[in-house]
């Protein structure tokens, strides 16, 4: 008897899954492909009320061949065998399903991308949802599509008032020359006399001078944006002085959390957080008097802390950040810094830094304004931000021309 030790058996049958599923996705592609075709030989049956070479009183047409085409399903890719007639043109409600799903898996893809997926990831999601990938192709034309929509959108006219605009800009990286260098998007967003937000406009500047300021608000007066009160900014280089060419009867905010680290910039890290109580304690004064009582109460502790160059940035600027109290108390904490437009700047950031350097300046400001535009559409643009109603009735108050 033969006692030897028996093998490992469990490589004696080795299972290939990858085969197995290439196998049993063959199988259903041709049963689908298979039953798919059954029906459209059924529909030109019923069309020329007679099947295939049957005679019958009751013929109305005959085939004429057929032509193949291609349908997508989660299957995967199928050939159709699409019947022709003689007298008739051939319609088939799966074809015009497959219309239809032309038509919402392109809108998916163009939802997709200006949500911020990527490019590629789009085209793993296509892959594994109907079992092929987008074309190169298509992606380019669905660019162009997604192109002609945000041109459409950036450029709309702006209906309504707006009495409160935030300003700001972000520096994207873009391959010039063989270099890698800055290009600046200049963002604005409003708050309408409804006290809902709006995106009001997004734009390539070449830098954040008075040069690129002058040509947004162009652009922006343009397109029709009045009622300007209060503009919230950081103190940009231009900025102001173009914003009075523009908007001569609207204030200036600076905002509040820029200025704080205009001021830290010369502080030492040891001293920041003192610092920082004492300038927070004069934006969280009753009124502007108390503000500005409070501002010469810090510099003077400033001036005897050794920090000269810090009371001298309260000294000169402080007045630029109380521009907020001349407006109802309830829109304080939202109109005295930027802080709305930079969470919109750092979803930019979010979806711009896994592209890295741009290719050039449109392909950048692309990007970022579909990104702005899919942000209006949620909740952020549906969600009222302010009580505006307050605002008229603190003008009427103060004698302020509407």
């Amino acid at each position: 008897m033969n006692k030897s030790t028996p093998k490992d058996l469990g490589k004696v049958i080795e299972i290939d899954e990858g085969k197995i599923r290439d196998h049993l996705g063959e199988i259903v592609r041709d049963t689908v492909e298979e039953t798919l075709n059954g029906m459209l030989d059924a529909e030109a049956d019923r069309l020329c009320q007679a099947q295939r070479y049957e005679r019958s009183a009751d013929r109305t047409d005959t085939r004429a061949g057929h032509y193949q085409r291609k349908l997508h399903t989660k299957a995967g890719e199928v050939t159709l065998n699409m019947p022709k007639l003689r007298k008739q043109t051939f319609e088939t409600a799966i074809i015009e399903r497959y219309r239809r799903r032309e038509t919402s898996v392109e809108e998916a893809l163009i939802e997709m991308y200006l949500a911020g997926v990527s490019v590629r990831r789009v085209e793993d999601i296509t892959e594994a949802l109907w079992g092929t990938r987008v074309s190169p192709g298509t992606v380019s034309n669905l660019n162009k599509k997604v192109y002609s929509r945000i041109e459409e959108w950036r450029n709309q006219p702006i209906v309504g008032t707006h009495p409160y605009v935030y300003l700001d800009g972000i520096a994207l990286k873009r391959s010039w020359g063989g270099e890698v260098k800055n290009v600046s998007i200049l963002v604005a967003v409003g708050v309408a006399s409804d006290g809902f937000r709006e995106i009001l406009g997004i734009v390539e500047g070449a830098k954040e001078d008075k040069a690129g300021w002058t040509s947004f608000l162009r652009h922006l007066k343009e397109r029709g944006l009045s009622g300007v009160r209060l503009v919230i900014s950081d103190a940009c280089l231009g900025l102001t002085e173009s914003l009075a060419d523009f908007y001569p009867e609207a204030k200036w905010q600076r905002c509040t959390v820029h200025f704080y680290r205009n001021v830290f910039s010369v502080v030492p890290s040891g001293k920041v957080r003192e610092v920082a109580c004492m300038l927070k304690a004069i934006h969280a004064s009753e009124d502007k008097d108390a503000a500005r009582e409070k501002a010469e109460a810090v510099i003077r502790k400033l001036k005897e802390a050794k920090l000269s160059a810090a009371a001298k940035k309260v000294e000169e600027a402080i007045e630029e950040t109380l521009t907020y109290y001349d407006f109802p108390a309830s829109h304080w904490v939202r109109i005295r810094t930027n802080n709305p437009l930079e969470r919109l700047l750092r979803e930019i950031r979010r979806r711009t830094r896994v592209v890295g350097s741009f290719p050039d300046g449109h392909s950048a400001l692309m990007l970022s304004a579909a990104r702005l535009r899919h942000v209006a559409g949620t909740k952020w643009g549906t969600r009222r931000y302010l009580v505006m109603e307050l605002l008229a009735d603190y003008e009427v108050a103060a004698g302020v021309g509407a």
